[in-house]
């Protein structure tokens, strides 16, 4: 907050409640992100994120033996 030098104590009370409540605003927002990533970090999040890329190379694997035995 830029402004001009108060000119009353209610002024500098009221700024002083306003960066208060955005100091908090903040706080929570930090909390909010740290909770998401730590629930992004969960092991079955991460598997299920995996689970396509792990089919895909199970398919690949399985595909390929079943070549070489029809070989």
């Amino acid at each position: 907050m830029n402004r001009a030098p108060y000119t009353t104590f209610e002024d500098i009370d009221r700024d002083l409640k306003v960066l208060k409540l955005q100091r908090q605003i903040d706080e929570e927002k930090v909390k909010l992100a740290v909770q998401r990533t730590k629930e992004e970090l969960y092991p079955t999040n991460i598997l299920t994120g995996m689970a396509p890329l792990l089919q895909k190379l199970a398919l690949t694997i399985v595909a390929k033996k079943l070549m070489n035995k029809l070989s």
